[in-house]
């Protein structure tokens, strides 16, 4: 009788298999044609609430200081992330929702990935981006579950999620593979 695999060898074997795929699909994606942020008129008294701006009306400037080719940058003043590809143009930007904790000003590396589980204040996220640690606090991208993005809660806890709109969260996701430069800047 031949031997069987035990249940954690197919697991092991079909998320490699499935890690592949998307990362080879990714590359694919970032070698064709991709769009440019455009600027749109002025937003509505409704946006002026403590929402971000939407990616249609942001600004495509990236900016200065932020090194090149591709990568993701995020602005600390700003609160805006844009994803910037080999040509230098921006592809999307984006508001976020920054935790307590901020990475300081330099440039990392996407170092893991989690395609979802609960965030330090409670909230169902997914699509987390590892790329920093600071004071003992790990900082990532990544949005709720339930599509909600409120600031957080000023509970004093130390968090360093970096929160946005679930489409930013899925386009960032694409784009932000492990070993993507992140460069943050004030």
């Amino acid at each position: 009788m031949p031997a069987r695999l035990p249940s954690w060898a197919w697991v092991t074997g079909l998320t490699v298999g499935a890690i592949a795929a998307v990362t080879v699909l990714a590359v694919q994606a970032d070698q064709g044609p991709h769009p440019t942020a455009t600027s749109a008129g002025p937003s509505s008294a409704a946006s002026a609430e403590k929402q971000p701006t939407p990616t249609a009306s942001a600004p495509a400037r990236v900016p200065d200081g932020s090194g090149t080719g591709r990568r993701v940058v995020y602005s600390l003043g700003e609160k805006r992330v844009w994803l910037v590809d080999a040509s230098e143009s921006a592809r999307r930007t984006f508001s976020v929702w920054p935790g307590t904790v901020s990475p300081d000003p330099g440039t990392y590396t996407v170092s893991s990935r989690n395609a979802a589980t609960t965030g330090s204040d409670g909230v169902q996220i997914e699509h987390i981006i590892y790329f920093a640690a600071k004071s003992g606090v790990s900082v990532a991208f990544s949005n709720a579950v339930d599509g909600a993005s409120p600031p957080p809660a000023d509970s004093g806890a130390k968090t360093g999620g970096v929160r946005m709109k679930k489409a930013d969260g899925t386009a960032l996701w694409a784009f932000g593979t492990v070993g993507t430069t992140v460069t943050v800047v004030r």
